[in-house]
């Protein structure tokens, strides 16, 4: 398991790709079948950028698919290592995808609605078994997206998360420059990931934006590693 992991998701072409790797982050997401079609490249697009940048990164399917079968066979098509499983999916269905391939390495998400505490424990002593990190991220009552929302929530939830979760817990929900070293102090996760809090006004990510969210996050995991924050 590693800490002080640095997710960048949603690159739309492998120049973009390549930006996110030159600003040092190795976890890259590729969001992909998702509910409301949102996607930011096409599937060969992005099996064709996972593998030119795979021998230099770690890329991460992010997919709402919630059949072991069919993720296995888009797992297979990408040739990932490591899948983002959002969405309702079911503890049978995950475990059979950890029994096909039990050298994958699973993240599993978990929604914030900053009510429902109880119902994340009980989805973390459910999936703990099968999964290695889980993810957070925030419920838009609005839309009623479970990811990719720009939104915050509660970091004091997050931080129960941490506290009651087995397995590592990764940061995410609405993070980006500004806020992301003051989640990490509060939190105290083991990575944290981004999405829009890095894009600029037409969408596309902003090597700036990249190198500042880097820099705030190394500082944030530094804070936690020196026991105070300068």
């Amino acid at each position: 398991m590693l800490n002080n992991l640095i997710q960048i998701a949603g690159v739309i072409n492998l120049e973009e790709a390549l930006m996110l790797i030159d600003e040092c982050i190795e976890y890259i997401g590729f969001p992909l079948r998702l509910k409301d079609g949102r996607e930011d490249l096409s599937e060969q697009s992005a099996r064709e950028i996972i593998k030119y940048i795979k021998p230099i990164s770690k890329p991460v399917l992010i997919t709402y698919q919630q059949n072991a079968k069919e993720i296995s066979e888009f797992y297979e098509y990408l040739e990932v290592d490591i899948i983002q499983l959002h969405g309702h999916i079911k503890l049978e269905e995950v475990r059979n995808l950890k029994k096909l391939y039990p050298d994958l390495l699973i993240i599993k998400s978990l929604i914030v609605r900053n009510d429902n505490l109880e119902e994340i424990t009980d989805e973390i002593n459910m999936f703990s078994d099968f999964t290695d990190y889980f993810i957070t991220d925030t419920f838009d009552p609005k839309t009623g997206r479970t990811g990719a929302t720009g939104k915050t929530h509660d970091w004091e939830i997050s931080r129960q998360i941490v506290n009651i979760s087995p397995k590592p817990v990764i940061l995410a929900g609405g993070l980006n420059p500004e806020n992301v070293r003051d989640a990490i102090n509060v939190v105290k996760p083991a990575g944290v990931d981004t999405h829009t809090g890095v894009e600029n006004l037409s969408g596309k990510k902003d090597a700036e934006l990249v190198k500042k969210f880097v820099s705030e996050s190394q500082k944030g995991f530094n804070d936690l590693l020196n026991g105070d924050k300068d």
